[in-house]
C-alpha cells in the first residue's frame, strides 16, 4: 500500500468515525435551558467539537491500524473473503 492510498483510506475512516461521534453526548439548548437568541432551539448547547475530533483521530488510528495489519501484514484483501468466510460462496 502506498502513502497516497493509506492517506485516502485513513481520510475516509476518519470522516465516518466523526459522523458517528457527533451525536454522542449532545444536549440541545432547550435541555440545558440556555437558549441563544436567533438560533434553533434544538441546536447543541455545547458541541465540544475539539474533543470529538481528538477522539475521532484516536479511534480512526486504531481502525486504520487494524486495517493495515490485515491487508499489508497478513496479506488479505476483499478478494480473499470467499476463502476466509465460507458463507460468502
Amino acid at each position: 500500500m502506498n502513502v497516497i492510498s493509506a492517506l485516502a483510506i485513513y481520510f475516509i475512516i476518519w470522516w465516518i468515525v466523526l459522523f458517528m461521534m457527533l451525536p454522542i453526548g449532545v444536549r440541545s439548548q432547550v435541555e440545558e435551558n440556555d437558549i441563544t437568541l436567533g438560533t434553533e432551539h434544538g441546536a447543541p448547547a455545547k458541541p465540544a467539537l475539539g474533543k470529538k475530533m481528538a477522539m475521532t483521530t484516536v479511534i480512526s488510528l486504531v481502525i486504520f491500524g487494524l486495517f493495515y495489519y490485515v491487508t499489508a501484514v497478513m496479506g488479505y484483501s476483499v478478494d480473499d473473503l470467499p476463502r476466509i468466510v465460507p458463507e460468502f460462496r
